[in-house]
C-alpha cells in the first residue's frame, strides 16, 4: 500500500521539477534576451578553419625551441622583397635555434623578384614556401587549383608604405589623393602642394618589380598609370641614392626601407591635409644626427590604422599534404611566436599580436 501511494507523490514530484525548470529556462531566454541558437551555432563554427588563419597554437608558443613539428632537411622560399630584414634577421636566428630546419632563399632565374614571382615559383614546385607582402589574389588561387593543389596565406606582420623626399626639401606632407597625382603626372610643382617653387621628380621602380608597386598603383593611384615624368630604378637601394642627389625628388618604399635612412627624408602622409600623420615617431632626426640616432617607426600610428598606407605580410603555404606543406606551416609558427614577432619588431615591421 505504500508503495502504490508513492508513485502519485513521485510523479507529481517529477512534473512540478519540469515546470520550474522549464519556466526558468523560458525567463532566461526571454527576459534576458540571450539567443541560445546564436551561442550553439557560434560554438559549433568558432573552430572552422580560415583560409588565412594558421592551423597550429603558434600563439601561445614563447620562443623557437617550443615550436612542434618541424621537418628536418633543407627548405627553399622567396618571394617579397619587402622580406629583407626579416631574411637577414628572423631567419638566421631561426636557423640558429633550430638546425635542422635549414632555409635557402632562391633568386628566380628570368624574373624580376617579388610577392607575384614567389607565389608563381611556389606553385611551380620552386619553392617549399613564399614570402608576399600583398595577399594572394583571386587568380592565383586559381592557377593553384587548375594545378591540383590549395594555397593558403597567413599574416604575420604589418607593415606600411613611407614617402620619402629629398632632406633639403620643406613640405607639411602629402594626402592619399596628391600622392597619386604626383605619380599620374596631374601635379607637377611642389608649390601645388605647399612646397617651393620646384619641380616634382618621382621615382619608382618597375611595375614588375612587386607586391609594394602593385599595392601603390591599386590603392593610391586607382589603376591609373604612371605619368611621364616618372623615373624607374630597379631597386629601392638605387632609388634612395637617386633621391638623395634629387632636391625635387620623391620615393615610395616598404617603411623599414625608409624610415631609418639618413640621406633622405621620411613625410607624414594623411587621408586629408588636416590628419597628416608621419611614418616616425616624435620629431624628425635630423640629417646630422644620423646614424648616431635614427628614426623609429611608429608602430601605434601604423597599427591602430592613423596611419593611411598598410598593408599585412604572409606566409604562402601549399596545401600539399607534403613535406613542404609542413615546412611552411613549422616556418609560420616560428614567425608567429613570441620571440619571432619581437624578432619581426626589431626588423622593423608591426607585429600582428
Amino acid at each position: 500500500m505504500t508503495q502504490k501511494n508513492d508513485v502519485p507523490a513521485l510523479l507529481l514530484s517529477f512534473v512540478v521539477t519540469a515546470g520550474l525548470v522549464g519556466g526558468g529556462f523560458w525567463w532566461v531566454t526571454q527576459k534576458s534576451g540571450l539567443n541560445v541558437g546564436n551561442l550553439l551555432s557560434q560554438s559549433s563554427t568558432s573552430t572552422s578553419p580560415t583560409n588565412s588563419s594558421n592551423s597550429s597554437n603558434s600563439a601561445s608558443v614563447q620562443d623557437f625551441a617550443q615550436v612542434q613539428n618541424v621537418p628536418s632537411g633543407l627548405f627553399t622560399y622567396g618571394g617579397s622583397t619587402s622580406w629583407a630584414p626579416i631574411r637577414r634577421d628572423v631567419d638566421a636566428a631561426i636557423q640558429a635555434a633550430r638546425p635542422e630546419f635549414r632555409l635557402r632563399y632562391v633568386n628566380p632565374t628570368s624574373e624580376a623578384p617579388g610577392s607575384a614571382t614567389g607565389i608563381r615559383m611556389l606553385m611551380r614546385d620552386e619553392l617549399a614556401f613564399a614570402q608576399s607582402s600583398r595577399p594572394v589574389t583571386d587568380q592565383e588561387y586559381q592557377q593553384a587549383s587548375q594545378r591540383g593543389t590549395n594555397l593558403k596565406q597567413v599574416p604575420v606582420a604589418i607593415d606600411a608604405l613611407a614617402v620619402a623626399v629629398n632632406p633639403s626639401l620643406t613640405i607639411p606632407g602629402l594626402t592619399v589623393e596628391q600622392l597619386g597625382d604626383i605619380y599620374t603626372g596631374k601635379l607637377t610643382n611642389w608649390s601645388q602642394v605647399g612646397g617651393p617653387n620646384l619641380a616634382i621628380q618621382p621615382i619608382t621602380r618597375p611595375v614588375t618589380a612587386g607586391g609594394t608597386i602593385e599595392l601603390f598603383v591599386e590603392q593610391i593611384m586607382k589603376g591609373r598609370g604612371f605619368g611621364a615624368t616618372v623615373q624607374t630604378v630597379a631597386t629601392t637601394t638605387e632609388a634612395v641614392r637617386k633621391l638623395a642627389q634629387t632636391p625635387g625628388g620623391v620615393y615610395f618604399a616598404s617603411a623599414p626601407e625608409i624610415v631609418d635612412q639618413c640621406t633622405v627624408k621620411p613625410i607624414a602622409i594623411g587621408r586629408t591635409p588636416n590628419d597628416l600623420v608621419p611614418p616616425y615617431q616624435g620629431s624628425l632626426v635630423p640629417p646630422s644626427q644620423c646614424p648616431a640616432k635614427r628614426n623609429q617607426l611608429n608602430e601605434s600610428a601604423i597599427k591602430g590604422g592613423q596611419y593611411p598606407i598598410t598593408r599585412n605580410l604572409f606566409v604562402v603555404i601549399k596545401q600539399n599534404n607534403q613535406k613542404e606543406q609542413q615546412a611552411g606551416e613549422a616556418y609560420t609558427d616560428f614567425v608567429l611566436s613570441n620571440q619571432g614577432q619581437t624578432l619581426l619588431e626589431k626588423a622593423g615591421f608591426v607585429p600582428i599580436r
